[in-house]
């Protein structure tokens, strides 16, 4: 039977390489593994190759590194590259040697197999997609789940183009990280990146912000104002919560992103201007049109390569990455040095984080500014968080803790017990709540409960049997 193509697979992982094989034999493709970068090169010069899957961390050598030679003497050649190493600088590396596609492990086979079959198209019809840029490796995000590298990929796609994107996510997500990305690691990162935020812009300012004004354009206008367009030229604008931007705006913003020129605010002269744009923003677009807050032309317009941020929540496994990276950054900002214990990072990843990845670094911060410990331990966030849930209930019920002892004492006097054993009483008040409330959020776990607590947990039996609230479960479950 007629193969329909020869693949190369580089794969030290034998079960991996074994599986891969099996699926392309199954599609009539002829192929063949090494594990080193010596025997793929033996390979090549012996045969003759429509395809190459190549792992990135090899026995010998470093797959990626060690291509550059091999694309320029086989340019007609698609690599596929399939990594553990789940990174933006791995995927950003892939797309410096202009590989064909990129697989973070673990991947899905019907996906790898269809991505072989267009590159075996491609060789056959002998594309040559030799590029010449290369890239500075400042890595700005960190994560590696599956969510991440979704990111990872579009972002090494937008690298060597001047599309326009619009970056979408929850508050806090990181999305003008992204944005610094595609500039810095991109065609225009010699050129100057320029971020606007539309919500911190007054509605009656905008225009004059954005595309600059000229003498006397209104009331206060002394002399000739240079716009953030003008300022970015040659490089990128990031317009950051672009669905906070008046409609009088947008028709403005529309307007030059179709001419690719602008005039400033009480001027006549269109001025070209070579600026990428990079929106950003955390709002429902779509039902923002559909309430004629925002014009549809425009989302079109803005909306030519979507990306995606996820929130926190929908990529754990990258919690504990976030959290030492966090910490590395709280030295170079002058804070102690601390290390955290994996318990620390289980009840981290356990945890909300409405607030995505910048409230994650802020409890970082947080932790290593008033813990004493230098390493950080489950009781550690545990007793840190407790402390901020109870203080952001009293002042969400419009008190403060002085205020609710100044309460409890004026209470106290007026049932006739004057000052005595008012600390007893206070200690008894506070104290048989307090362990209710704590109990109740570790779900009648005492062991969870003491470490919440900071304390010893026959310490917290001893409290519950004295205050009548003994029965919660002693251990985990």
């Amino acid at each position: 039977m007629t193969k329909i193509g020869r693949i190369l697979i580089v794969e030290d992982d034998s079960s991996i390489g074994m599986v891969v094989r099996a699926a392309l034999e199954a599609e009539e493709f002829e192929v063949d593994i090494c594990e080193t970068i010596g025997a793929r090169d033996s390979a090549l010069a012996s045969a003759s190759y429509d395809v190459m899957l190549t792992d990135v961390v090899l026995r010998d050598q470093d797959g990626l590194a060690s291509l550059a030679p091999v694309i320029d003497k086989m340019p007609h050649m698609p690599v596929i590259v399939m990594s553990a190493q789940n990174t933006l600088d791995t995927a950003v590396r892939a797309s410096e040697i202009n590989a064909f596609e990129y697989f973070p492990k673990p991947f899905d086979l019907d996906e790898l197999v269809l991505a072989v079959k267009q590159a075996n198209a491609r060789s056959r019809e002998h594309v040559d997609g030799d590029h010449e840029t290369s890239f500075e490796a400042n890595m700005p995000m960190v994560g590696r789940s599956p969510a991440m590298q979704d990111v990872y990929r579009m972002v090494a796609r937008l690298l060597r183009n001047d599309l326009t994107a619009l970056i979408r996510g929850e508050s806090g997500t990181g999305k003008e990280l992204v944005a610094e990305a595609i500039h810095n690691l991109g065609h225009r990162k010699t050129g100057p990146f320029v971020a606007v935020n539309m919500a911190a812009i007054p509605s009656e300012l905008i225009e004059a912000e954005l595309f600059g004004h000229e003498k006397g354009a209104f009331t206060g206008a002394v002399g000739q104002g240079i716009g953030r367009f003008e300022q970015a030229h040659g490089g990128t604008l990031f317009l950051d919560e672009i669905g906070d931007m008046p409609m009088h705006a947008q028709t403005r913003l529309l307007r030059a992103l179709q001419s690719g020129s602008i005039s400033r605010v009480g001027g006549k002269a269109n001025i070209r201007l070579d600026v990428r744009i990079i929106a950003a923003t955390n709002q429902d677009l779509e039902a923002l049109i559909g309430e004629g807050k925002f014009r549809e032309d425009l989302y079109y317009r803005l909306n030519v390569v979507p990306v995606l941020m996820p929130p926190l929540r929908a990529r754990p496994d990258d919690v504990g990455l976030l959290a030492r990276h966090f910490l590395q950054l709280a030295v170079k900002e002058g804070l102690p040095t601390k290390t955290i214990e994996d318990d620390a990072i289980m009840l981290l990843r356990a945890m909300q984080w409405r607030g995505n990845v910048r409230e994650l670094k802020n409890f970082i911060c947080r932790l290593v500014l008033t813990s004493r410990e230098d390493r950080i331990s489950a009781v550690t966030i545990s007793s840190l968080n407790a402390s901020s849930e109870i203080a952001a209930e009293m002042v969400a019920g419009g008190c403060s803790f002085e205020s609710a002892v100044s309460q409890f004492l004026q209470d106290h006097r007026q049932r006739n017990h004057g000052r005595e054993r008012v600390y007893a009483r206070a200690l008894a008040a506070f104290e048989r709540p307090l362990l209710q409330m704590i109990l109740s959020q570790a779900k009648g776990n005492q062991l969870q409960a003491a470490a919440i607590l900071g304390i010893n947990r026959n310490t917290l039996r001893k409290k519950l049997t004295e205050y009548g609230l003994a029965g919660g479960r002693g251990g985990e479950t």
